[in-house]
Formats: C-alpha cells, structure tokens, sequence
C-alpha cells in the first residue's frame, strides 16, 4: 500500500495556479494545517488570521461578496465550535462560496476533548446551504478541491494530513454525492467514511474469507445525503446494516442512514459504529480507535452479533491484511 506525505501541501500549489481569486487563511496553524507551501508560492494570496477564528469566519464572508474564493485552513474543531454563529449568519445564510478545511477531525488528535471535532458533522448538517465533504485517503485529498470549488455555496470538508495511505486509484476521483463500491455482497450492507474506511477494509476481507458477504460503501458526501447507490444498498441487504464513522454516532453517517431508512420505509436492522456519547481521552490514534471500538475489531464484533455466532477472527488475522505498512515517525496525528 502506497503512502504518500503532505498531499495536501503539494497539491494546493498545484491546483490554485491559476485560480488568482482563491485565497488561503490560516488562524496560526499554517505549517499544521499543510497551507505552508501555498504560503511560500503565492504569498499576496495567504492570510495570517491569527488565533481569532470568529474574526476569520466574518472575514471570509466579506471577502467573498467582493469576488473571492477563501479556502479557510485550520484544526476541525476551531472551525465550527467556537465560531458558530459567524459561520452561520456570515457565511451559511447568504450562501457565500467560503470553503473550510478542517483537519484533525475526530479522534485523529491526541490533543484531547479541546480539540477533537467528535461532533461537527451533527452540527453542519443543521445548518441550510451547507455542503459536507469527508476525505478518507491520498486520493479523496487529492479530488476534494475540485469537487469543493464547484460547489455554489459553503462547504466543509473533514481533511487528513501528514502521511496518508492511497486506497483507490488515483484516477478514481471523489465525486459529489457518489459513494465508491468497494466491494459488493447481500448478507450486510457497510457503510464507513474518512479513516474508518482503511479499517473496515482490513475486516471485510477477512469477513469474505468466512462467508459473510458485504456490500461496502466508503461514504465522501455527508450533505447532501441521497445517493441512489445508497438507497439501493440499504434495500439490498438481508441480514442487517452497519455504519462505521469517526464521530459521534449521534447526528452522522449512521444517523443519516436511519432517516434515509426512515424515509424509504426500510425496516431492517441498524448498527452504527462510532463514538457513543462520549468525550474521548487525549492519546494516538490506534489507541483511540482500538478503545472506543472504532477499528476492524470493532466491525467483526458488530457481525459478529448479527449473526448471532462466533467468527474466532482474532487481531493477528486483522493484522496479516493490514493495507498500510507501519507509519514512520511523522506521524499523522501529532499536534
């Protein structure tokens, strides 16, 4: 498995060459956030905002009612919590073309509950005209510019950074609302995003090579959320539906797959995988993941259960399919 560094950084260069009106701000995480070589390369286009995110909120929505495209770079957590209300009356209301890049979502920080953003999904998608995007490997950071500027109106997009694995091809770009088929099956239906996927993946081909057929979608669009592939997966299933995602269990993926179930008068069973009304500890991201039962472990346990029988999947079978080789010590989720 290919591992690719700063994807982020290098590609922002590339992408905005031509594009004079896209303007980077930066609330004092430049080198952090991977906005420091667009810093380098286009410096009248780079905006040091400080440690002031409710002033940058405000900011960028007048600097897009006089033509210009502001990409907002900085922890997910400050991009959505403490700034709220400028987001939403400076930027979600009069629908302006304001794009915030927030990294470190979820508990892919050791920094703690301050700064794990375990619930920005549940609270975006209450705000109107705004747009969600999740990024789940080298490819998906890659395309997300793309999808993200031809989007009319604010979008969010939950990014990785540091090193990160390729899962798909790179020429598999992300699409808008366009979930990707990674594998196909009528036993369950497995629904993951963002750094969840990676894991899930190491589970269900150990899950195939025990019988268990899943038809598994890696989910880039949270809002909107009406992909007919989506719906069809959720009928398809026979034995009971699961959603893996790296967020509260409240208010994301897995809820948006029960209103979609909901709605389509879909009753089967629902399963959601993620964090369960909880704040979580500061420490690595395996460890975390391992803890609050977000990893391939936590998917075999979930079949587990439905199928109402033991699989004897143990750690080292996970281990033998692992897709990445071991990080080095740049590692992804360090302040």
């Amino acid at each position: 498995m290919e591992i690719l560094s700063q994807v982020h950084a290098k590609n922002l260069v590339r992408w905005a060459k031509d594009k004079p009106r896209v303007l980077v701000l930066s609330a004092d995480l430049t080198s952090s956030v991977e906005a420091h070589l667009f810093k380098d390369a286009y410096p009248n286009r780079f905006l040091s905002m400080g440690v002031a995110e409710q002033n940058m909120l405000s900011f960028a929505g007048g600097l897009a009612r006089e033509g210009f495209t502001p990409f907002l770079h900085t922890f997910a957590v400050f991009l959505y919590r403490r700034p709220l209300d400028q987001l939403s009356m400076s930027v979600c209301y009069p629908n302006l073309p304001v794009r915030l890049f927030g990294f470190l979502p979820g508990i892919t920080t050791p920094g703690g509950a301050t700064h794990q953003a375990t619930d920005d999904i549940a609270i975006l998608r209450a705000l109107p005209n705004m747009t969600i995007l999740e990024t789940g490997d080298a490819t998906d950071v890659e395309s997300v510019l793309d999808v993200a500027q031809a989007i009319d109106g604010p979008v969010y997009v939950r990014m990785l950074r540091g090193e990160i694995p390729r899962l798909f091809d790179a020429n598999d770009k992300m699409k808008l609302n366009h979930a990707r088929v990674l594998s196909t099956g009528a036993d369950f239906a497995l629904l993951s995003s963002g750094v969840c996927t990676e894991e899930a993946l190491r589970a269900t081909e150990i899950l195939r090579n025990h019988g268990v057929a899943i038809q598994h979608l890696h989910i880039t669009t949270h809002k909107p959320f009406n992909d007919p592939q989506v719906l069809d997966a959720l009928q398809e299933a026979r034995r009971g539906i699961i959603t893996m995602e790296n967020h509260t269990i409240m208010g994301g993926l897995g809820t948006a797959v029960a209103e979609m179930m909901a709605e389509n008068g879909i009753g089967k069973r629902l399963v959601r995988i993620g964090l369960k009304d909880t704040y979580a500890h500061g420490a690595s991201k395996p460890y975390l993941m391992r803890k609050y039962e977000l990893d391939a472990m936590a998917l075999v346990k979930t079949v587990e259960k439905l199928l109402g029988k033991a699989l004897n999947i143990t750690e080292e079978d996970l281990q033998s399919v692992r897709l990445d080789k071991v990080h080095s010590a740049a590692k992804a989720e360090a302040l």
